[in-house]
């Protein structure tokens, strides 16, 4: 994707309010390019306006006729009697540049591109585009698109899209705001939720993005007081700058997001020299950088549909994970089936404590101590289900409970299912449900109760986790989102200099001098010690046999260096040696670890805790952070990567010195904002010692921008 840049001060400013109001509520509309035969695409716009009963001013433009549907036809948008606040261009491909000029010299602030040609149409294709960007900056139209199959808000039957599915009547009206990079992808949302009971407060259909971007968009309606959440559909993220101000923005004011996101590609992994870029495929990238934004990222399409819901209850992240589920339910089979959906995405269902289970005794339950709490046929009862949600949501020991209901939620909503919905409107603990049948009544009923109800097992494992693990935003990381190092050549610099750059951050190393060729030690070394080759050619040195270890004097070091010398000269002659790294050996490390750094070229710095050593991609155990890390964060990165419960004292073994991992972690990580020259960085491995004996990087490598 393109994206409009030099564009004049005012108009570059996303959240202006005739942007946004321009967007969901503007107070007239044009249509170019409105076709007359209500069985094309082209007829759609108007026609959905019409039936959803929108106030505004509604303009067809078409020069070859002089009605469209009935109506009077306008022939360009000089002639119209007023300046339309949103203008959709259904036109050929050829028209739309002279069409955007058009609006700009009325000043019409936002325009609307369903036509395609634009840059993915070879050379042709660009220099329409660069033709359609020069006319936009010069009039500071705002362009939604191209290849955008419109807007649509069903609060005011603004439907300003060629969507099919947009011929719906009734189109029912929710807090979540729908913004797609797939056009087809908003009308399957609506369609879905509308079969639930669930609306949305808006839908776009972002397109090519050329100019206004996906964040950019959902930034401009942050305004909107009817706007309480966003539901999102990635299929790229080439702006991811704006994205991360968005979602800075919408933290800030309280508005959980949703994002489902296609595509699970490694091709980042072949931009790269270290074990870093090869185990941050472009997906861990994303998934990083939506868990900087603090969004619910699911991949459970009917998720995208129920998580807001429950994002809502629930509330914004706080510092402390609250995720102490609790399952109660009418059908012990059905409830299996969702534990076990959601320990499959990590998350573990707390087992109630006895002093709940002998105050469901006192309601006269004779429930079965277990993981869950399961009712039986007492669970068709209302004054008991009433009664045993209060036990559990009074208790203290949860963060969420979870009602799986069986049958009755088909056969009976006036049982459990009442129940439940009554029982949300008690209690700070948020309530959330699955129906075990196809129970779309119940649903709705749960729904409009306030209670996230969901339709599928999946679906609410997947919302339930993709809600707890968000994390609180911190503004500071998304504002460091500089891609720029990540499109110039690099250059790797040898593992002495190196070691130089990132020692200068707080990374510890241990002593080291340098040697000649004839085996001459600098200074004093530190012995025993590993003698390495030092090449800027040479950032993988163990596969050219480049490393000598456990060398104890200087005999041996010139062996080493003539060893080193050799198995060079057979990998790769024309590699030349500028000298030899002599490094004090480090061997009672409790466990190696990894920690990398690179720049993305979407989502900007990153950090990475791995399993370390030679075989850290084959072992493929990492964690992503966007950088620069906090010691809370790191500390957290380090309970995700397997490998470091060793660290923990694993089966009796000793314990590392985690705080000095976690000191290594945070201070690789503020490359992002001390050297922004650095492309990539890699220390491995990384020896965690015993615990208050700290963690020595024992290899370093650094790319830096060449921009002589």
């Amino acid at each position: 994707m393109t994206q409009l840049t030099d564009r004049p001060a005012d108009a570059a400013d996303p959240a202006r309010p005739d942007v946004g109001r321009a967007l969901l509520a503007p107070r007239s509309v044009a249509i170019v390019g409105a076709s007359d035969d209500a069985r094309k695409t082209t007829a759609r716009p108007l026609r959905f306006l019409r039936e959803a009963g929108f106030t505004g001013g509604v303009y067809p433009v078409n020069p070859r006729r002089e009605t469209v549907l009935g109506e009077r036809a306008w022939p360009d948008i000089a002639s119209l009697p007023e300046v339309p606040d949103h203008v959709f261009v259904l036109t050929d491909t050829a028209r739309v540049v002279d069409t955007v000029r058009e609006c700009g010299e009325a000043g019409v602030p936002l325009v609307t591109v369903l036509s395609g040609g634009f840059g993915e149409g070879g050379p042709e294709g660009r220099e329409r585009l660069e033709e359609l960007l020069d006319v936009a900056r010069r009039y500071g139209v705002r362009v939604v698109g191209p290849n955008s199959i419109g807007v649509v808000n069903p609060r005011n039957g603004m439907l300003l899209t060629a969507n099919a599915a947009f011929a719906e009547p009734d189109l029912p009206v929710g807090p979540s705001f729908v913004a797609s990079q797939s056009g087809s992808v908003i009308g399957a949302l609506m369609t879905r939720a509308k079969a639930r009971g669930l609306g949305f407060a808006g839908f776009v259909s972002t397109g090519s993005e050329v100019d206004l971007t996906l964040g950019e968009i959902c930034e401009a309606t942050l305004d909107d007081p009817e706007i309480g959440s966003y539901t999102l559909f990635v299929e790229s993220m080439d702006n991811a700058g704006p994205l991360a101000r968005f979602a800075a923005a919408a933290a800030e004011r309280g508005r959980p997001v949703t994002v489902y996101k296609l595509g699970r590609s490694d091709a980042a992994a072949a931009l790269s020299v270290s074990h870093t870029g090869a185990l941050a495929g472009e997906d861990d990238e994303a998934d990083a950088f939506f868990r900087a934004c603090g969004f619910a990222r699911v991949d459970n399409f009917e998720a995208l549909i129920e998580t807001e819901a429950l994002q809502r209850r629930i509330g914004p992240p706080g510092p402390v994970r609250a995720d102490r589920i609790g399952v109660i339910t009418s059908t012990g089979g059905g409830a299996a089936i969702v534990v076990d959906q959601l320990e499959t995405r990590g998350v573990t269902v707390a087992r109630p404590s006895p002093a709940v289970f002998r105050g469901l005794a006192a309601l006269g339950l004779d429930v079965a101590e277990n993981l869950i709490v399961d009712l039986t046929l007492a669970g068709t009862r209302h004054d008991l289900v009433l009664g045993a949600l209060d036990v559990l949501r009074s208790s203290g020991e949860f963060d969420l409970v979870l009602f799986v209901v069986g049958s009755s939620a088909r056969l009976n909503p006036e049982l459990a299912v009442s129940a439940i919905a009554e029982a949300a409107a008690a209690g700070e603990v948020p309530l959330a449900a699955w129906a075990l049948p196809d129970a779309l009544e119940s649903l709705r009923m749960l729904n409009d109760a306030g209670v996230p109800a969901f339709r599928t097992a999946e679906a609410c494992a997947e919302a339930i986790a993709a809600t707890l693990a968000r994390r609180p935003v911190d503004p500071a990381v998304l504002g460091t989102r500089d891609t720029g190092a990540a499109e110039a050549p690099a250059r790797t610099l040898d593992e002495s200099d190196s070691a130089v750059v990132l020692a200068g951050l707080g990374v510890a190393f241990p002593a080291a001098t340098t040697c000649d060729a004839a085996g001459t030690p600098a200074a004093e070394p530190a012995w025993p010690v590993v003698v390495k080759a030092l090449s800027d050619r040479l950032p993988h040195k163990s596969d050219a046999g480049a490393v000598v270890l456990g060398v104890t004097g200087p005999g041996e070091l010139a062996g080493a260096v003539r060893t080193i010398t050799a198995n060079v000269a057979a990998h790769d002659p024309t590699i030349e040696l500028g000298g030899f790294l002599v490094q004090e050996m480090v061997g009672d490390a409790v466990v190696e670890a990894l920690v990398g750094y690179r720049v993305s070229p979407t989502v900007g710095p990153l950090v990475m805790l791995a399993a370390g050593g030679v075989h850290a991609e084959l072992y493929d155990d990492s964690t992503l952070r966007l950088a620069p890390v906090t010691a809370e964060v790191a500390r957290e990165m380090v309970g995700e990567v397997t490998a470091m419960r060793i660290a923990r004292g694993f089966r009796g073994g000793p314990a590392g010195d985690i705080d000095a991992l976690v000191d290594t972690v945070v201070a690789v990580s503020r490359l992002a904002v001390t050297r922004p020259d650095v492309v990539e960085a890699e220390v491995n491995p990384v020896a965690v010692r015993p615990r208050g004996q700290g963690a020595v990087a024992l290899d370093a490598l650094v790319r830096e921008a060449d921009r002589s």
